[in-house]
């Protein structure tokens, strides 16, 4: 059983989309898009490539993923292409692989569309042409590695059929492919070509090198125009501006950008800590003065041109973390922004709508005022990592409604949320002896006005977060006799519960500060979580196990025996039935507190470090091991039936492709598995069954004015009499349709016509001859579907047409009370029964009062109706009785 468990995966979650990466170091790509007429960004973010709008930065599509990261990116009109290992793949529609190209021995490393053609160049200095549509070789050219080592590739504009090479040695050869002829070799520049950039002017390109030099080279007369020299590092890109302004914008490996006038001929101004990291692709826009940069931090930057100097400002950016994030946790109860924490020392909110909407906090600061003045690369008055942190957002308008602990720090930082910075207050103990001692855990109070802080030395102090005044300790020294584990208060603000490294669990008044009680645990834990909403405490332990308390009465509820590795985070679900643990065995166990049970587990390729899901029920978020991204997986139970069964001791799951790291063919695979092995369908009957009174799914338009037909009639009666034809036809006349039916005037009592009632000579409908089918047959199921499908006009005249004066017979009359009878007697449709009734007996009272055999029948059919009426009477009574009750309990 445990293997065909672990062939569906994950039981209650599926993967949804990652969050937060951007970009890597692979360098961009920008299209054009002729019909949408908009500028369209491309980003290799590992196996798979994102693509934005420039103009909002939105997130338009996302790539299927390629069995191993991507190490190139490339773009024509229609097409892009990403090349991994010794293969080049071209993609349509921004998502699907069209084609694939097979040829290389070795790793591709650059990648240049060429018309109706694409280049491509592999590490062992070996060219191929190949033919897009086909997806056949053109051409191949093999260089000497040792004499021209090709580092770099363009084509110049308006050379037909050429390409120009770069090389690490320095030289370059201009090529001309169709002829496979070499045209002309460059000498070179003594130092490696790293980047070929083509110029707006035609015949000019330039030439970055290895030792930061930029040639602007005239490629036609061999003459070298202008040369430029930056002082940080080999040129990784290059850019120009093509707005009327003689712009060049130079790339460097420490994140800064040079910007070179060239009617001047001088550096016009720098764009210091662009980026964190070298700049990987640097691109203004044909026709606009905004530049494009991605690096390798994670990041893209639009700049904007538009203030004196020629200096560009950051318009728009998409930023991620830089450094894996450690530590995620939900902030609010709508389930739309994600708090993560990283080791690059920065907090970042990350929207689960729009990328729009996410935003950074920025790194904690030992000294705000001085970091601002220095810079981005201030990293001596950065503070460490943030470990752990809590959010409330009950007064994050007021003052600060976030609590960091950093990494080996004695203090703890506030953040405010709403302001996109770091808080006013760095909270630490007033009478610390200890030396080296360091925060370890923190909580924060539901009002949003308290945090509570445990300490290595196991002290725990609350303060208050507006003031940040220190607001008392627990315990006469310590609260523990050791490090402090894990600090949780409830939802009230009634009760404290530390843990401590002595195996102990403690539980406070939280206003007095006095100990109410103490459980010994017997194994140290780890951490601790508690759902204020249920008053359930999660403890983690050093066994790998986890122990489940009850601080209302102390008492061990539940037990689980956890996992093969150290547990790293534990989260709840909403409703508080399940906890979510994840550990360093690289597996997620999903626990249900009713039954006690392993209810879901899945493995990951790698151990999940935090994990936290939406207060809505909707996501879970998760975090790994040396990863950018946060990835969310999508709660199946929301949206389709899950079947929840316990999962035997001797399970053992498979890996669980992340978000975004597994062909999609693959998943349909998988889910449809899923289906057919797990689920049990259930389709739920139209209505229930005989036991209960059950009305139809018909709107009320159908039944509720069939008795006030003839008020409506009168009322949307026409102003003008209709005009009388001019002469009368010759024949009776019929109605289209394949049945031939006559023309039939019902005539009202109030007013007198010349119109012959015809309701004799008409053919007989559909619902009266099933009826008198059914009559023979005791089986009314036919006629009552297709009454119920008429409109309320239709069923009028059906049921006049039932008497004998309107063509029906006594039969009929009987039929279609038997079928009124049947209906009272299966509890099914009961408005519609009394509906029709209603009608029934306010067109033919009379009728029946002179017929026998339908006054015997009505009489059957009234002592039903008063069975189930006193029925329903009895319902109503209890269900009043019981509510009085309440009400009066309340009271």
């Amino acid at each position: 059983m445990a293997n065909e468990k672990g062939v569906r995966g994950s039981v209650l979650f599926a993967g949804y989309r990652s969050l937060g990466l951007y970009s890597n170091h692979v360098p961009h790509v920008v299209r054009y898009h002729k019909k949408h007429k908009e500028f369209y960004l491309v980003t290799a973010v590992g196996k798979s490539f994102l693509t934005y709008n420039v103009n909002k930065l939105g997130q338009v599509a996302v790539s299927n993923a390629l069995p191993e990261e991507i190490t190139c990116l490339a773009a024509d009109r229609m097409l892009v292409f990403a090349s991994y290992g010794n293969l080049l793949k071209a993609f349509a529609r921004n998502k699907e692989i069209i084609h694939t190209y097979k040829g290389h021995e070795s790793d591709i490393h650059l990648v240049l569309p060429f018309g109706d053609h694409v280049i491509s160049v592999d590490t062992n200095n070996t060219v191929i042409v190949w033919d897009i549509l086909s997806a056949e070789e053109y051409l191949q050219l093999n260089f000497d590695k040792g004499n021209f080592d090709i580092s770099a590739v363009m084509h110049p504009s308006t050379y037909i059929n050429k390409i120009l090479l770069g090389s690490q040695q320095g030289s370059l050869q201009l090529w001309n492919i169709k002829s496979n002829k070499l045209l002309f070799s460059f000498p070179g520049w003594q130092a490696g070509v790293t980047v070929l950039q083509q110029a707006p002017a035609v015949d000019v390109v330039a030439i970055g090198l290895a030792n930061g030099k930029i040639v602007v080279h005239n490629i036609k007369f061999d003459e070298t125009l202008m040369t430029f020299q930056q002082d940080w590092g080999p040129i990784t890109a290059i850019s120009f501006r093509t707005d009327g302004h003689p712009i060049m914008a130079a790339g460097s490996p420490i994140g800064h950008i040079g910007l070179w006038d060239l009617e001047e001929k001088k550096l016009m101004s720098q764009m210091r800590e662009a980026h964190s990291t070298a700049i990987a692709g640097l691109t203004f826009v044909h026709g606009e003065p905004l530049l494009i940069t991605n690096a390798a931090d994670n990041a893209i930057r639009v700049w904007i041109f538009d203030g004196p100097g020629g200096q560009g400002r950051l318009l728009r950016f998409r930023l991620g973390h830089s450094a894996p994030p450690t530590f995620v946790r939900y902030h609010g109860q709508d389930g739309k922004h994600i708090l993560s924490a990283g080791q690059d020392g920065a907090i970042h909110s990350f929207s689960t709508i729009h990328d729009r909407y996410s935003k950074s906090l920025g790194h904690g600061s030992i000294n705000k005022a001085k970091a601002k003045k220095v810079g981005l690369r201030c990293t001596y008055l950065r503070l460490p990592p943030v470990v752990c942190f809590a959010s409330e957002t009950a007064r994050q308008n007021d003052w600060d409604g976030i609590i960091a602990c950093h990494q080996r720090k004695s203090y703890c930082t506030t953040w405010n949320f709403v302001r996109s910075t770091m808080g006013a207050h760095k909270l630490k103990p007033p009478n610390l002896k200890t030396k080296g001692t360091y925060a370890t855990a923190v909580d924060i109070t539901s009002c949003g006005n308290f945090v509570v802080i445990g300490l290595s030395a196991g002290n725990v102090d609350v303060y208050n977060i507006q003031s940040g005044i220190h607001r008392g300790s627990y315990g006469e020294d310590t609260a523990h006799d050791g490090p402090i584990r894990g600090v949780a208060v409830d939802g009230l603000n009634q009760m404290t519960v530390t843990a401590g490294d002595d195996k102990l669990i403690k539980f406070w008044k939280f206003k007095s500060k006095q100990l109410m009680h103490t459980v010994d645990i017997e194994v140290t834990p780890t951490c601790i979580l508690l759902c204020r909403e249920s008053g359930m405490l999660s403890v983690a332990l050093e066994d790998f196990s986890i122990k489940v308390l009850d601080i209302e009465t102390y008492k061990l509820v539940r037990r689980f025996p956890g996992h093969n590795g150290k547990i790293n985070d534990m989260t709840y679900s909403p409703d508080g039935r399940w906890l979510l643990t994840a550990s360093m065995d690289c597996t997620v166990k999903v626990w249900d507190f009713p039954s006690g049970c392993l209810i879901d587990c899945f493995l990951l390729d790698t151990p999940v470090v935090s994990l936290t899901m939406s207060p809505t029920g909707d996501y879970l978020a998760t975090a790994h091991v040396d990863d950018l991204s946060l990835y969310l997986w999508s709660n199946k139970s929301l949206f389709s039936m899950v079947s929840l069964r316990p999962l035997p001791s001797n399970y053992e799951p498979v890996v669980v492709m992340l978000p975004g790291a597994a062909e999609e063919e693959e998943e349909e695979i998988v889910e449809v598995e899923e289906v057919s092995e797990d689920m049990m369908e259930y389709e739920s009957p139209e209505q229930l069954g005989e036991r209960l009174v059950t009305l139809s799914l018909l709107p009320e338009s159908r039944w509720k004015n069939l008795l006030n037909l003839d008020v409506i009639k009168r009322r949307n009666k026409p102003k003008e009499p209709p005009k009388l034809p001019k002469s009368a036809p010759f024949f009776i006349p019929t109605l289209p349709g394949l049945v031939p039916r006559f023309v039939t005037e019902v005539e009202d009592e109030s007013t007198q016509s010349k119109v012959v009632n015809l309701g004799v000579l008409e053919r007989k409908s559909v619902f009266c001859v099933q009826l008198e089918e059914s009559l023979k047959h005791e089986n009314y199921d036919v006629p009552l579907k297709t009454i119920k499908e008429m409109g309320p006009s239709s069923i009028e005249v059906e049921i006049r047409s039932l008497a004998p004066d309107g063509g029906g017979s006594v039969e009929l009359m009987q039929s279609f009370l038997k079928m009124i009878g049947r209906m009272l007697e299966t509890k099914l449709d009961f408005e519609l029964a009394q509906a029709y009734l209603a009608l029934f007996l306010k067109i033919h009272l009379k009728f029946i009062s002179s017929e026998p055999t339908l006054l015997e029948e009505f009489s059957t059919l009234s002592t039903s109706l008063d069975e189930t009426w006193l029925h329903m009477q009895k319902l109503f009574n209890q269900s009043l009785c019981v509510l009085t009750y309440m009400k009066s309990a309340l009271l």
